[in-house]
């Protein structure tokens, strides 16, 4: 895979144009949930705090949580094409479908491992909570809204957090560094109420994710990665949950 050529920077009309455009999509999605998160923390301890991933309630609360949960993608893929970019600035062109599944496994294995490595010893040193990465159990529709919810989140957190805000970033001037930065800082700060492990780990996620995007400039795998990296973490707490810290 080679190179893109440099993003245009933006004038400065068009700058603030595109600001306003970032807070707006922001707000409606992961910036309000950074917001929520540090709430969160902030209104309970974290050791010994058990924190779902999920929202309580039967299977029409868990539809309307995945379906309205992917409406920012919806935005940012309407905003492209209105004003006239297309999908393949924001990495989301389709034509190598092979190579983006081949490498995204390959990523989602490797965060995977490190993953589970930095959750467990997070909790173990009490600077993280306990985390129920499934929906309500015991319901035949537990693990198919289970892998909707992965993908739900792989699209939403992917393509706004890296794919939409790293190009915007760079078309208002900033450096391929500060724009993969502050990603890595949102990523994280929406994971807060995980805990401080939840935050570390996802900050580090986000700048190898990012440093991948700015490499590639392509979405999917980071999609394909985050599906399969929810997925394994879903499932694997359904298998050993009695095993696992807060069970």
């Amino acid at each position: 895979m080679t190179a893109p050529t440099v993003t245009r920077v933006a004038s400065a009309r068009e700058r603030r144009g595109l600001a306003e455009e970032v807070l707006v999509v922001l707000s409606l999605s992961l910036l309000a949930s950074a917001v929520y998160s540090l709430l969160d923390l902030l209104a309970a301890p974290v050791r010994g705090v058990t924190r779902a991933t999920y929202p309580a309630g039967g299977l029409q609360y868990q539809v309307a949580d995945v379906v309205f949960g992917v409406a920012p993608v919806a935005l940012v893929l309407h905003l492209a094409r209105r004003n006239g970019e297309g999908l393949g600035p924001f990495g989301l062109r389709s034509e190598r479908p092979r190579s983006d599944v081949a490498l995204g496994v390959v990523l989602g294995l490797i965060v995977a491992a490190v993953g589970l490595g930095v959750y467990l010893g997070s909790v173990a040193l009490g600077i993280n909570r306990y985390v129920v990465p499934i929906p309500p159990a015991g319901h035949w529709w537990t693990i198919p809204i289970l892998l909707l919810g992965a993908l739900q989140a792989g699209l939403l957190e992917e393509i706004v957090a890296v794919g939409y805000l790293v190009r915007r970033l760079e078309q208002m001037g900033w450096a391929a560094a500060a724009a993969v930065a502050a990603s890595a800082l949102l990523r994280g700060s929406y994971h807060l109420y995980q805990g401080w492990g939840g935050f570390a780990g996802n900050l580090a996620l986000g700048v190898f994710f990012g440093i991948v995007f700015v490499r590639y400039r392509r979405t999917w795998p980071l999609v394909v990665a985050h599906v399969l990296v929810d997925a394994l973490a879903g499932l694997g707490y359904l298998a050993f949950r009695s095993h696992l810290p807060g069970s």
